[in-house]
């Protein structure tokens, strides 16, 4: 362990939960690098994601924004391409962008496309999937409505879904966002996962939650100060 984390981890009783407003307020103390880090988020939950009835995914807006500028593409033709341009998506494009990300060229963040893209798109499955870049219909990546989807994303939507382990993570702002914003990002976060609870879930849902910056050590939240 560095010195630089070893100091960090100082005042932090490993095995204590905190309450969400004392986590926050000693993530931002324990920020000590020269850039902006971002706030993670990480939530084990009470469920196996190998069961289809126990899947979660989703996507909230966070109020306060991530903090962070996404590069977003469309897939999409004619008038639909467009009104991505002009809702101000980075990349647009159809049959050329499917050969581009094909190739292994992937500048961007966030990946939307309309209906009728996905026949082709679905080709981009093994490049995208991976990454947890596929558009998909639940999550609102897969519409017509391109200009409020590109909108979402370069305004603080942020993706979510539960990995193998059981666990959710998401990236809930930076280091350099008042304590206020963190908690409202935060508790937006955890609402959303909450309200995703699968209808195979049982026992405790939310497990555990945790807090950290890039390089900053966790705190561990105690649910009860977050969830009814």
């Amino acid at each position: 362990m560095s010195k630089r984390m070893d100091k960090a981890r100082k005042g932090i009783e490993r095995t204590k939960l905190y309450a969400l407003d004392d986590a926050v307020k000693m993530v931002k103390e324990k920020s000590s690098v020269k850039f902006d880090e971002t706030v993670e988020i990480a939530m084990n939950l009470g469920v196996d994601p190998k069961h289809a009835d126990q899947m979660v995914r989703g996507v909230v807006s966070l109020p306060n924004g991530t903090g962070r500028v996404l590069r977003v593409a469309v897939f999409a033709r004619g008038a639909k391409a467009d009104e991505a341009r002009a809702a101000g998506a980075d990349i647009v494009g159809a049959e050329e962008l499917v050969t581009i990300v094909q190739g292994g060229t992937i500048d961007f963040d966030r990946c939307i496309a309309t209906p009728d893209m996905m026949p082709l798109v679905g080709r981009l499955g093994k490049v995208l999937g991976p990454r947890g870049m596929m558009p998909n219909p639940k999550v609102g990546t897969v519409t017509m409505d391109v200009k409020s989807a590109v909108a979402a994303s370069k305004g603080g939507s942020v993706e979510f879904r539960v990995e193998k382990a059981g666990i959710v993570q998401g990236s809930v702002g930076k280091a350099s966002f008042g304590e206020g914003q963190l908690v409202d990002n935060i508790k937006a976060f955890i609402d959303a996962v909450a309200k995703a609870k699968p209808a195979g879930a049982k026992g405790t849902y939310i497990e555990r939650i945790a807090l950290s910056s890039t390089m900053g050590p966790g705190v561990k939240i105690d649910p009860s100060s977050v969830t009814a």
